[in-house]
């Protein structure tokens, strides 16, 4: 399945999105799926809320996709959480200029082979991640992993390079009912009926652990297999409510590794009639919010010294504070990107070891930021605890960094730290998804940083979003007003 390049049309070629080294990479790709005897390979790209959408091509095609890519309709860039497409496709301009991403044009997915994988539960198939550009070989500038590319190269050009550790909450279910009857589709459709798996609280038991081993087991075997740096799975506080946590990855490789361990994870579930669930809190008697807690340091690429190990007698280095300072100025707009849905905002309550408020602590886990350092350790860091484990990892990540840098850039000092982060005066995080869409709207950090058509671009997504919330009549509604009025 090797290519000769000199006798077909590339548009990988063409377009200069490849050079020895990639082309190398191409070929030991190709040379696998013939060895292995893989049937057929899924090619995907990460939509703006982080799903995996794509198509799966036969073996004896993968050159070809390698070489010319793989064609898409645009609009699938431009749909809400409800699938709908909400920009005017069918008009001259749908918002990024006349003529682009209307009509539902192409938009061509070309394979990145260092992302290659053969999917365990699915052995007869290979995976993987597609960057997405237009049919006249531009880079199209609202895809997330490319956003991240280039919010790691810009701290690349200060001269440091970022590391992020991950503990991702979510919940595991039993389906009772897959709610597959005519009646069930839609935009969104009807939801599976579940139950629990274990009665939670109780926090890290071993007991419960062992109830739910076969499910831990099961995805830590298929995270193993992919290649996902495994560190830890856990008990979280409410019912069927789990916990894994990955090893600290450079850049791109960990927004990566979130991305696949989220998607592996609701397709081994699936298979075994579970539901593996990342929304924030979902909706049954005694259900837990999730959080995503983002742990982050700097390197210097240099020396590759982690640069916020604190020198004797300090408790954080001046880079890490301005590290800090920064997080802490773009938190507000940021919270559209690190908690991108409706239900996300329901978690932000004092006392449940959830953030409520922007500010930060020592080794304090009701401060939005913790800072993990010390003298000599070579571990220290910051965790940011404000993230939903629904968030779009690549948005997530570049929030952190570009927020950081300009910290950094500015020298920025962060106020002193809280002891008690629920008792404190310092501002609240956004209340709703609408707050938050309007301090991401109503600042000017990621217009600056990411550009007006971005800033649009999320705008009109996640406007349609909290829009359809507000129009819908609630059960709270229902049951508060239908029999006293």
């Amino acid at each position: 399945m090797a290519s000769d390049r000199t006798d077909f049309y590339s548009f990988a070629d063409a377009n200069g999105l490849r050079d020895d080294d990639a082309q190398k990479a191409v070929d030991e790709v190709n040379a696998r799926v013939v060895a292995e005897g893989l049937e057929v390979v899924r090619i995907s790209f990460v939509d703006p809320h982080g799903i995996l959408r794509g198509k799966t091509i036969t073996a004896d095609g993968l050159d070809s996709a390698f070489r010319n890519g793989i064609t898409m309709p645009s609009s699938l860039l431009l749909k809400d959480t409800s699938n709908a497409t909400v920009f005017p496709v069918w008009s001259e301009d749908a918002g990024f200029g006349a003529g682009r991403m209307t009509g539902a044009e192409d938009i061509v997915m070309i394979p990145d082979p260092g992302s290659f994988k053969v999917l365990p539960w699915s052995p007869h198939t290979g995976w993987m991640l597609a960057d997405l550009y237009h049919s006249d070989g531009a880079p199209v500038s609202i895809s997330t992993r490319g956003i991240l590319k280039d919010a790691v190269s810009r701290l690349d050009a200060a001269g440091y390079t970022f590391t992020a550790g991950l503990e991702l909450e979510f919940h595991v279910l039993r389906i009772t009912n897959s709610r597959l009857e005519y009646s069930d589709g839609g935009m969104p459709p009807s939801v599976p009926d579940t139950q629990l798996l274990t009665h939670g609280f109780r926090y890290l038991s071993e007991d419960s652990y062992d109830a739910l081993e076969d499910v831990f087991d099961d995805l830590r075997r298929a995270a193993q297999a992919l290649g996902l740096p495994m560190r830890s799975m856990e008990v979280e506080f409410g019912p069927s409510q789990c916990e894994i946590t990955l090893q600290p990855a450079n850049g791109i490789a960990q927004a990566d590794n979130a991305i696949l361990f989220r998607s592996m994870a609701k397709q081994v579930c699936r298979r075994k009639g579970l539901h593996a669930t990342f929304m924030c809190r979902p909706r049954f008697e005694g259900a837990m919010a999730s959080g995503w807690h983002l742990h982050q340091s700097l390197s210097d690429k240099k020396t590759g010294e982690n640069v916020f190990i604190p020198n004797k007698g300090e408790t954080i280095s001046p880079l890490c504070g301005h590290w800090i300072a920064g997080l802490l100025a773009h938190a507000e707009e940021s919270c559209i990107l690190t908690t991108p849905t409706v239900n996300g905002y329901k978690r932000y309550r004092p006392f449940v070891m959830a953030p409520d408020r922007i500010q930060w602590g020592h080794d304090n886990r009701g401060a939005m930021l913790r800072a993990l350092a010390a003298p000599g350790n070579p571990a220290s860091r910051v965790e940011n605890r404000v993230g939903e484990p629904a968030a779009n990892p690549y948005l997530y990540l570049a929030s952190q960094i570009l927020s950081g840098l300009d910290g950094l850039e500015k020298q920025l000092t962060p106020a002193a730290p809280v002891e008690k982060p629920y008792d404190s005066d310092a501002s609240t995080l956004p209340r709703s998804l609408g707050d938050a869409l309007k301090a991401f709207t109503g600042g000017n950090f990621y217009r600056e940083c990411l550009g007006e058509s971005f800033v649009n671009y999320i705008k009109i997504l996640k406007s349609a979003e909290w829009a359809r919330y507000q129009s819908a009549v609630s059960e709270w509604e229902e049951r508060e007003y239908f029999s006293i009025f």
